[in-house]
């Protein structure tokens, strides 16, 4: 169904409409926001993985006690 969807003259629109709507000066100042925005989201997630590391200590499963099933298989 999706087959081709996205081919090399979508983008030429694309940026074709881009240009047409927010003009040729504005286009860097947008890419360099959404350069910074994806930094900040990098290093925050990267913050969040390592808080969530200090905080759960690792137990290794083959210490965790496991339950009994109720069937005894």
């Amino acid at each position: 169904m999706l087959r081709n969807a996205f081919e090399p003259w979508h983008l030429i629109l694309i940026i074709a409409a881009l240009v047409l709507l927010f003009g040729s000066k504005k286009l860097p100042d947008m890419a360099r926001g959404l350069g910074r925005s994806m930094r900040i989201l990098k290093s925050e997630t990267k913050a969040l993985k390592e808080e969530r590391q200090t905080d759960e200590p690792h137990t290794p499963a083959a210490t965790t006690p496991r339950p009994e099933s109720a069937t005894g298989h």
